[in-house]
């Protein structure tokens, strides 16, 4: 489980710095939801992997929120979506807290094992 857990992290960390590198800025937070956003392991993980604080709401299930939402703003009950971002609000923030030489080492541990995975 803790493997599957971390696996996740880690590819989320690879496309955020493909995603830094493509927007050309930093990312400054993580907001996340959904049912891994549930895990406290995965969310300090990730976290940890990325540097960066993971917000999360609430209420982690939020796909009928945001289908509600898009319908508000098409009928027009929100303006804007800068209403809708003053609606969320975090329930817990996860700060990264691992040792440089251990993240330096568990990243190189994770690229070593992606490139042994692709064809010759």
């Amino acid at each position: 489980m803790r493997a599957a857990l971390e696996s996740l992290a880690y590819q989320v960390h690879d496309l955020a710095v493909a995603m830094e590198a493509d927007a050309g800025m930093p990312l400054k937070v993580l907001k996340v939801d959904g049912g891994a956003s549930a895990n406290d392991f995965l969310m300090q993980f990730q976290s940890d992997l990325l540097r960066t604080p993971l917000h999360r709401p609430q209420n982690t299930e939020t796909t009928a929120l945001g289908a509600a939402y898009l319908a508000g703003l098409g009928t027009g009950f929100w303006k804007d979506t800068a209403r809708l971002c003053d609606l969320r609000s975090s329930d817990t923030v996860y700060a990264p807290g691992m040792e440089d030489a251990r993240h330096a080492r568990l990243l190189e541990g994770w690229a070593r094992a992606v490139r042994r995975t692709m064809a010759p």
